[in-house]
């Protein structure tokens, strides 16, 4: 039996072992935290929900009862222990224990693999599922370490009684606008930073009916078929990321109309229109944000924070704003793919120096030179209309690769460089073209310090699940 490590039990690698122990791999998951979920176990902030619908940011081969069209991080949680529990991957789970090392031996055809306990082990396969937006992305402003208040990344909550306090939350993405509606009603005062506005979309977002739930659980085809539509209505939004595009108008248009009918100063409603595609950031899906600027307390500061004092913000304009509680909602490091962990394939080499000038991997997945070393949400794989259906397909292709070593009874299963390198190729060119491309004019977490969009992948799901499935085994080739 093929011995397979899982490096993370977030719902990228609770997918993985599902599919591999259905394929009759013996699956061992390592987590560094005390429990499962990752993002969803991290993130805790109020307000904190995802923005993809609830049928989509889940598993296609578990129907589940979702309360609401998009799952609050409680819930996510939730459903997250129930697939650990509804598939038997407790007894598999090594909680609280962080992976620090990964070394090939080529003599033996396994990984080599450490913890931060000092414990080795070695396994055949080693599937990477540390997912994107794991580490947190601190600023340098120049007086942070001095702020005498709390103060705290988005990612790393901490609970404190906000009555009547001053709040200065840094940032408008994604998270942002789901903590300062959630936020303002008890706060004194809300100072909201933004640097770059971006677009924001109505999210619509609401909870099932009774009779609505009772469809989706006794009608068999009623969740596929609203999963489907889902995914339809997400990959004709996706021809918006054109910038020559009459999607893309539309996308401008309808963020436009919502700017225009639920904001009300005029001022506000400028600073919050981006000059920039559609796109070109990651759109953002809220319905309570802009809402939450017409509130008395709440202040939309659209000026870049330029330092702290210990007693206030100083933004770039040289105003000072005096708060009691900083909050960091300024995103992660999502092109350091690999963060912590020190994977040594063939002849000894870093994967972090094969990735010195960019990083990249074969559909996302693999990098030649790592044998059996595989990697879910890797480089260009994020998008795709949920990156849980992402997320399955790159299981699967593990679970193929699994499936052809046993049946071959080879060694190793690596990566062809020619197919790596044109399938980079590939993705530039179709990236080039697209919204998020550096021309555009914002500034977005897609490309690394050299410039490249390292992140996204340039199409829908649907494109996604075809190169997958037919493309992806010409480019892995059995060793002894």
């Amino acid at each position: 039996m093929i011995r397979v490590a899982i490096i993370g039990a977030g719902l990228g690698g609770i997918a993985a072992a599902v599919k591999l122990r259905k394929a009759g791999a013996a699956c061992t998951i390592f987590e560094q935290s005390s429990g499962v979920g990752g993002t969803w176990f991290d993130n805790r902030y109020p307000g904190c929900e995802v923005d993809v619908h609830s049928h989509a940011y889940s598993f296609s081969f578990l129907k589940y009862d979702w309360p609401r069209t998009h799952a609050t991080q409680p819930e996510l949680l939730a459903y997250a222990e129930h697939v650990v529990e509804r598939f038997g991957l407790r007894p598999h789970l090594r909680l609280n224990t962080r992976v620090t090392d990964l070394v090939w031996e080529e003599s033996t055809s396994t990984y080599r693999l450490s913890t931060e306990h000092g414990d080795t082990e070695e396994f055949d396969v080693v599937v990477s599922a540390l997912g994107l937006l794991s580490v947190p992305r601190y600023p340098q402003w120049p007086g942070l370490d001095t702020f005498a208040g709390p103060g705290f990344h988005t990612s790393r909550w901490e609970e404190h009684d906000l009555a009547g306090k001053s709040v200065a939350v840094v940032g408008t993405g994604s998270t942002a606008v789901q903590i300062v509606p959630a936020i303002a009603p008890q706060a004194g005062q809300v100072y909201v930073y933004q640097r770059e506005p971006g677009w924001v979309e109505p999210k619509n977002e609401h909870d099932f009916s009774p009779r609505q739930r009772w469809i989706f659980r006794n009608v068999p085809l009623a969740q596929r078929l609203n999963r489907a539509r889902i995914f339809h209505n997400g990959n004709r939004r996706f021809r918006g990321y054109d910038t020559g595009s009459r999607r893309q108008h539309r996308m401008r248009a309808l963020c436009e109309r919502f700017i225009a009918t639920t904001i009300k100063s005029p001022p506000t409603r400028t600073a919050v229109t981006p000059d920039y595609p559609w796109g070109c950031k990651r759109p953002i899906l809220s319905s309570t944000f802009y809402p939450a600027l017409n509130r008395d307390n709440v202040e939309l500061v659209p000026h870049a924070v330029r330092r702290v004092t210990p007693t206030g913000v100083i933004d770039e304009t040289g105003a000072e704003r005096k708060v009691d509680v900083l909050v960091l909602s300024t995103g992660f490091q999502p092109t350091k793919f690999l963060a912590g962990i020190d994977v040594k394939g063939r002849d000894g080499r870093s994967i972090h120096d094969v990735w010195r000038e960019r990083a990249s991997a074969f559909m996302g997945i693999t990098v030649p030179g790592f044998p059996n070393f595989f990697i879910l949400y890797g480089p260009n794989t994020n998008g795709g209309v949920s990156v849980i259906a992402q997320l399955e397909r790159q299981a699967e292709v593990v679970v193929g690769a699994v499936r052809r070593l046993a049946r071959t009874r080879r060694g190793s299963i690596d990566t062809s460089p020619d197919a790596a390198r044109r399938f980079v190729e590939w993705v530039d060119r179709k990236l080039a073209t697209s919204a998020s491309a550096m021309s555009s004019g914002c500034h977005n977490y897609y490309h690394d310090p050299s410039g490249h969009n390292v992140t996204q992948w340039p199409g829908g799901h649907l494109a996604y699940a075809v190169a997958t499935r037919f493309v992806a085994r010409f480019g892995l080739r059995t060793t002894r």
